[in-house]
């Protein structure tokens, strides 16, 4: 009896610490803790690859519908206006608007992606799907940024080939209309997350979009050159962030503009960090991602 006693208090003894040196070594992996390095790669191209992947799969809708639209506004401009309007910076009338339609209808399409893509998941209650995977506020904004970016760079190839085909329009500095897609397309995909993020129904989406995003989208020299404005109506325009993306498409396509591309660019980078260090920071604390 006594061995018996002698050999369980051996093996509770074990036992104990067994579960002390398990527990050391669990605090030592860091029950908790990433395991992918800095950045979850895998994560991160698997929301990417969603995002482009969701608008993909209704195209007519997010590709197709844009380029009749961008036709529409061509022709509707062409037919009430004539080929007798007096020439703007220097090309036809034509040629000045074909630009700023492009780039309106990608930076409509861009931030159309990433505001529906968190709206409809905040509403139908899965977005808890995306928040509970081990994504850190960056890849998450990464993540939508890419397929709002993607959406925005095929809508442009889809609107400016024809553009280039049957207006003649084509791309006189490559390099600069390739780096205002880009940037228009990250500075409105951000703010659709920011819209998206902050909106707690579709809408109060639709108030944004309709009092924010289109004013700023149409009232931004798409339709009439900075220097034929009023001093105080200029000074006004060029505050406007998408006045930049605009006269930047302009000057990409067909070489002309009225504010420098350098500062255009420098002015929509600028932007874009401090729209996306908002959606960040709103990631980060969870700021009404409820369902």
């Amino acid at each position: 009896m006594a061995l018996d006693d002698k050999a369980r208090g051996d093996m509770d003894g074990e036992t104990a610490a067994g579960e002390r040196t398990g527990n050391r070594s669990d605090a030592g992996r860091g029950m908790g803790v990433r395991r992918f390095g800095r950045i979850n790669w895998l994560g991160l191209w698997t929301l990417a690859t969603r995002e482009v992947q969701r608008f993909l799969a209704v195209w007519t809708q997010t590709v197709a519908a844009p380029l009749v639209t961008a036709g529409l506004f061509l022709a509707v401009f062409t037919l009430a206006l004539g080929r007798d309007r007096p020439e703007v910076l220097g090309v036809t009338f034509l040629a000045f608007l074909a630009p700023g339609i492009l780039m309106m209808t990608v930076i409509q399409n861009a931030f159309a992606n990433t505001s529906s893509s968190i709206m409809i998941a905040k509403v139908q209650g899965n977005i808890v799907d995306t928040l509970m995977p081990p994504l850190s506020p960056l890849e998450l904004l990464l993540g939508y940024l890419a397929g709002g970016i993607a959406r925005g760079v095929l809508v442009a190839v889809a609107v400016g080939l024809p553009m280039a085909l049957l207006l003649g329009v084509g791309v006189a500095h490559p390099v600069w209309a390739l780096a205002f897609v880009l940037a228009g397309s990250a500075l409105m995909g951000a703010l659709g997350i920011v819209a998206a993020i902050h909106a707690g129904k579709f809408d109060q989406m639709a108030a944004i979009t309709n009092f924010i995003i289109t004013p700023l989208s149409f009232l931004s020299g798409t339709f009439y050159s900075a220097a034929a404005l009023p001093p105080a109506m200029e000074a006004l325009l060029r505050v406007n962030p998408v006045f930049y993306l605009i006269d930047g498409a302009r000057y990409g396509m067909i070489g002309r503009s009225d504010a420098h591309p350098a500062l255009g660019l420098v002015v929509l980078l600028a932007a874009t960090a401090a729209v996306s260090a908002l959606a960040w920071h709103w990631f980060r604390i969870g700021h009404r991602m409820k369902a």
